[in-house]
């Protein structure tokens, strides 16, 4: 974020003095008098700079918020097969996708703090332009269809992929449950002029926010998975998480966005019809925080554009902190969201 300063001027009592007294002298002297200053006339103050936040959390940031490197998105798999996934507890934000099967993946970005390993590291998917494109970010990734990775290519998204630096197998884990990246490495290689991506979600405080519902818990079904969760001393805790121990992630907020879900074109090596989440247009969107859930409605006018949130009162705002994003299909596609008081 970026602010400009003007150098600002002030004239002290005693030299103004010095001046009108001089201006008078040399009127008396034949000269033609010129108008004098106004002591009190304003100058310019410069300006205040805005506060430094996080783009991916709203947070404070004490030395800045730009990074000499991208915003990093690692396509984390979500299975039990990926048990105990590495380095999700560093992550700023996740989204939560459907793949093909009704199971998930996560879109874990890093960008405020860079942990060193994380994974299990899978493939990209089609629904990724519109997840990663308004971060302007960067997709760390096993690879991808061909078909994908030209989608990819054509809306501009960088990828880093297995053969790159900081990327290895772990001999102890099934492939191909076993692709990691040391992502401190990942973010040296990428490193260069960076600027600040735009906030990804519209930022606000808990003092923001509509009353609400009560719901202490919510479960987010995608059709053969649903991530479970409850809200306990002050944060939301996946009961069902597969992320190594001291690992979770601390979920201030989850924000549940239904979205209808289309067909990529191509189906996975065991058959199965590819989905696409189609995130354009606008949905119902429940946002829990707090122990409470906030009905509304989110807009994204195309692929690269942020998010926007409203209720029927007029725009929704997100409590700076973690937010765990559940691209959840709309009930015709096999989704459902339920919550408990």
């Amino acid at each position: 974020m970026r602010t400009t300063h003007r150098r600002s001027f002030r004239v002290t009592a005693g030299a103004f003095a010095g001046l009108t007294v001089l201006s008078l002298g040399l009127a008396a002297c034949g000269g033609e008098e010129e108008p004098g200053a106004d002591p009190q006339e304003a100058v310019d103050a410069p300006e205040a700079e805005e506060p430094a936040t996080w783009p991916l959390t709203g947070l404070p940031a004490d030395e800045g918020a730009e990074q000499d490197h991208p915003v990093l998105v690692v396509k984390m798999d979500n299975t039990e097969a990926s048990a105990p996934q590495e380095g999700l507890g560093s992550a700023d934000l996740v989204v939560e996708e459907l793949v093909e099967g009704g199971i998930t993946r996560l879109a874990a970005f890093y960008y405020s703090d860079i942990p060193g390993v994380v994974g299990p590291v899978r493939s990209v998917r089609a629904s990724d332009i519109g997840i990663v494109s308004p971060a302007d970010g960067t997709l760390v990734t096993s690879g991808g269809a061909q078909v994908t990775l030209g989608r990819l290519k054509e809306a501009g998204i960088p990828l880093v992929s297995e053969g790159s630096e900081g990327f290895r197998r772990d001999d102890t884990r099934s492939a191909p449950y076993n692709l990691f990246a040391d992502l401190s490495a990942v973010a040296k290689a990428q490193a260069g002029e960076a600027a600040r991506p735009d906030d990804y979600l519209p930022w606000g405080t808990a003092a923001d926010l509509p009353k609400g519902k009560p719901a202490t818990s919510l479960t987010a079904d995608f059709g053969s998975h649903a991530t479970n969760w409850t809200f306990e001393n002050g944060t939301y805790v996946n009961q069902n998480t597969y992320a190594a121990e001291g690992e979770e992630f601390p979920a201030d907020s989850v924000l549940v966005l239904r979205v209808d879900v289309g067909d990529a074109g191509y189906l996975d090596p065991a058959g199965n019809p590819v989905p696409e989440t189609l995130f354009e247009g606008e949905g119902q969107a429940q946002l829990f925080h707090d122990g409470k859930v906030v009905e509304g409605t989110w807009t994204k006018d195309g692929l690269e554009d942020a998010i926007s949130l409203s209720t029927r009162d007029g725009e929704l705002t997100v409590p700076a902190g973690r937010v765990w994003i559940e691209l959840v299909p709309v009930d015709a596609k096999n989704g459902s969201v339920t919550y408990q008081k």
